[in-house]
């Protein structure tokens, strides 16, 4: 048998999930530098949230966060989460900026691209797979993981097949709410190695309290990689710690070779590090068995309940949280992940401050409805289509496909902005002009403070 990879998660969905990506680059480096020892199949480190939260909150430049990882850790290949057309934003961009996108990413020093759709639909994923490919990096397309009476076994083989066919390297499975239970994870595994010739990753997260039980059936049934997040950032929001799983594979034929050792330094080093951002601590003490009930992910939950607090409807949560999965089924039992779960929340939301289900739809949803976001595989309710369709004309094409973002015009615009505001030209360098397509607030607001 072969031994399983181990992703390391730590410095970026670790980072974001238990401390809201908040650890600036120089709190990260001197562990960087360790954890390029211990032999991990990769590094997780850019991607995801760190992009904006960088430029909104850290006053930091995303771009040379990247460089900077990557010169401490020249021996670990780096990876990145990618929303597909979302790229590290919040919509789709066009494939201008995409292929862009990809090229500097890779140029400054990502690896593997895990590539993901909240849709799970192939066609927003497809281009920015192929960009990978062209700049002979690996190519990963992530499977949103979720559960429901249209979910079954069969939908994930297809799926991962279709993600097979456009010439990837790899497949993850993106169990983002830590639903995936034990024995489930060891026969959709062990049928996906049935079926596909290319390795498989699983992501799968602690919420639930599954993950560490779910992570050791993966690798009885031939999983071919798994994420961690060493152990002084693990687990609630959080990944099984990277130490335990090491323990508990010793002695076994899926043994690591890696130092524990090392690996308790590297912790250490962590533990005071979460203390210092201790402000930034989500509330989960223990497991959250919403999830497991109403599959709502637990950083859903506390932003809902700091909505409420500042509209003084606090006494409204519980009634939000059941109308949740209710908007879920009425869409199609769509993924609760960025951007669809924020969709979702905020119409459960106004349904029940409205005292009446879908007396307005947001424009968001109405975009999703009418096919802006991609294909829903689910069938989205009757009546809900058709109010959808009064106010918005579905669309059955790519939603990238009718983009035209002009990266020559974004390089002018930015620079126009520099000219006005007496600041060095930012836009002599391509990176500052994605960063700038993709946050436009945050980003000139960064150039502002540091040009």
């Amino acid at each position: 048998m072969s031994k399983v990879g181990i992703t390391e998660v730590v410095l970026r969905d670790g980072n974001q999930s238990l401390l809201a990506t908040r650890i600036s680059l120089e709190d990260l480096l001197p562990a960087a530098r360790q954890l390029d020892e211990i032999g991990y199949w990769s590094i997780e480190s850019w991607g995801g949230a760190t992009f904006d939260v960088c430029l909104r909150h850290l006053n930091e430049d995303p771009w040379e966060r990247l460089k900077e990882l990557k010169k401490a850790m020249p021996k670990t290949p780096q990876q990145m989460l990618l929303r597909g057309q979302n790229l590290v934003g919040y919509k789709h961009f066009s494939d201008q900026i995409v292929s862009k996108f990809i090229n500097k990413s890779a140029e400054n020093g990502i690896d593997v691209f895990r590539i993901f759709d909240a849709l799970n639909d192939i066609e927003n994923i497809r281009f920015s797979l192929e960009q990978v490919k062209e700049n002979n990096k690996h190519a990963q397309a992530a499977m949103a993981y979720t559960t429901s009476p249209i979910h079954n076994i069969q939908y994930w083989i297809d799926l991962a097949k279709s993600m097979e066919d456009i010439g990837i390297d790899s497949i993850a499975i993106k169990d983002m709410a830590g639903i995936l239970k034990p024995n489930d994870a060891y026969q959709l595994i062990s049928k996906l190695k049935e079926e596909l010739s290319i390795p498989i990753h699983m992501q799968t997260h602690a919420t639930t309290g599954m993950s560490t039980a779910t992570n050791l059936k993966a690798i009885e049934a031939g999983i071919d990689n798994i994420d961690t997040s060493i152990s002084s950032m693990s687990m609630t929001y959080g990944h099984s710690s990277t130490e335990t799983l090491v323990s508990m594979l010793q002695d076994t034929d899926f043994s690591l070779d890696f130092d524990l050792l090392k690996l308790d330094e590297i912790s250490r080093y962590f533990k005071n590090i979460r203390n210092k951002y201790s402000e930034f601590e989500g509330s989960l003490k223990g497991v959250d068995v919403q999830m497991l009930v109403r599959q709502v992910p637990g950083g859903m939950l506390s932003n809902l309940e700091s909505q409420l607090k500042q509209m003084n409807l606090e006494d409204k949560l519980e009634a939000v949280i059941q109308e949740i999965p209710r908007v879920r089924k009425d869409l199609g039992y769509l993924p609760l992940v960025t951007p669809v779960s924020q969709i979702i929340g905020a119409q459960a939301l106004s349904n029940i401050i409205d005292g009446e289900r879908y007396k307005k739809l947001s424009i968001e949803l109405t975009k999703l409805i009418s096919g802006y976001y991609g294909k829903i595989f689910g069938q989205v309710e009757d009546g809900l289509k058709e109010k959808a369709e009064l106010e918005m004309e579905p669309i059955e094409t790519r939603p990238a496909d009718d983009l035209v973002d002009d990266f020559d015009q974004l390089k002018e615009d930015l620079s126009n902005f520099c000219s006005k505001n007496s600041l060095k030209d930012a836009s002599l360098v391509d990176e500052n002009v994605l960063s700038f397509a993709l946050f436009p607030y945050s980003s000139t607001d960064y150039f502002k403070n540091n040009y």
